[in-house]
């Protein structure tokens, strides 16, 4: 795609600083940008970089000015960046078409305008939405409803009764509604707990590559509008994930645990079930949940506890060497102190 740096700049609503008649012709990194690339920088010394590139625009945030360079001032860089990326890299969609090798119940409900791909398995009673993509290897379990806009990157399997909103993306590997873990001792054995629920993931969300996302064991597991999940992420049954939270990667939720809207849960961090998290609460990386978390709190470590309270335990344990030597040489004075006080004893 080509354009100028003026249109850019219209279609972000964006000022332009310099010759807005430069041709515009791609998108790239300032490290690796050409002549005829848009480049983006938010600090300082990211706009050097982007000065000595060969890049022929740069998107800065509007305290930037530059001699060399065309600018597009904007608010926010980053945001304007994410915005704009689409136009330059758009995003490859398959005409509508059902594969060959593709197995479609004559009771499934495909709209025209959907893509089935190769070696996809639709089953009896599903229901595939306008513009949905099943993109090679994907089964659709029996009822299942999947709405419009959809794209099931390969691999993606859907068991029965699950529900997708719109403009939802799962990407390779993922698997939605396995069942979830429930066994009962029963006269020494592990009965199983039939997990007869579903999965009801709202519009536009993603998740990333690998995650286990397991049915209700009675209701429904779900997962909020506009929420982001990474990859390698298990949620366990009956689950409630509120709206746009951002769950990073290798997160691990357990059983009925509830996260209210807009939380964050940082990278390999484990939830304990029926705990809840609240609203715009965030947990730390590499931390262990084994209490409620208050509404806008921070909790940090194993067992988490308020990040302040965390870094000054860390900070202890950082010191602790030194005070055990300074301790043992405390105790070493006390009792040559002793020692000379006491005197020879005298019988």
């Amino acid at each position: 795609m080509t354009m100028t740096a003026s249109d850019v700049a219209h279609q972000l609503q964006g000022q332009i600083a310099g010759d807005g008649s430069v041709l515009v012709t791609g998108f790239s990194s300032s490290e690796n940008a050409q002549a005829g690339d848009l480049t983006f920088a938010e600090t300082p010394q990211h706009f050097e970089t982007a000065e000595r590139s060969q890049a022929s625009v740069i998107l800065v945030s509007s305290n930037f000015k530059s001699d060399k360079k065309t600018l597009i001032l904007v608010p926010n860089a980053r945001i304007a960046m994410a915005r704009i990326l689409p136009l330059f890299f758009p995003q490859e969609n398959p005409p509508p078409e059902v594969h060959p090798t593709a197995v479609v119940a004559p009771s499934a409900q495909i709209h025209p305008t959907a893509y089935i791909g190769p070696h996809c398995v639709v089953s009896a009673g599903a229901r595939l939405g306008a513009r949905s993509r099943l993109l090679g290897g994907n089964h659709l379990g029996r009822d299942c409803q999947v709405g419009e806009d959809v794209c099931l990157f390969q691999n993606v399997v859907l068991y029965e009764r699950c529900h997708i909103g719109d403009r939802v993306t799962i990407h390779a590997g993922s698997v939605i509604g396995s069942d979830g873990y429930g066994y009962v001792l029963d006269q020494g054995r592990h009965r199983k707990v039939l997990q007869v629920g579903n999965v009801v993931i709202h519009a536009d969300v993603e998740i990333g590559a690998n995650a286990a996302i397991d049915r209700g064991a009675l209701g429904s597991t779900t997962i909020g509008q506009g929420t982001k999940i990474d990859n390698l992420v298990h949620v366990a049954h009956n689950v409630v994930i509120g709206k746009h939270c951002l769950i990073l990667g290798q997160v691990g939720f357990a059983g009925s645990s509830e996260v209210g809207d807009y939380c964050v849960v940082a990278s390999q961090s484990g939830i304990a079930g029926h705990l809840k998290l609240g609203t715009q609460s965030i947990v730390g990386a590499k931390s262990g949940v084994m209490r409620d978390v208050p509404a806008k709190e921070t909790v940090l470590g194993i067992p988490a506890m308020p990040h302040r309270q965390t870094k000054r335990q860390w900070i202890g344990l950082q010191q602790l060497p030194e005070m055990i030597n300074r301790l043992r040489s405390l105790e070493k004075q006390v009792a040559e102190l002793k020692a000379r006080t006491d005197g020879p004893s005298v019988i």
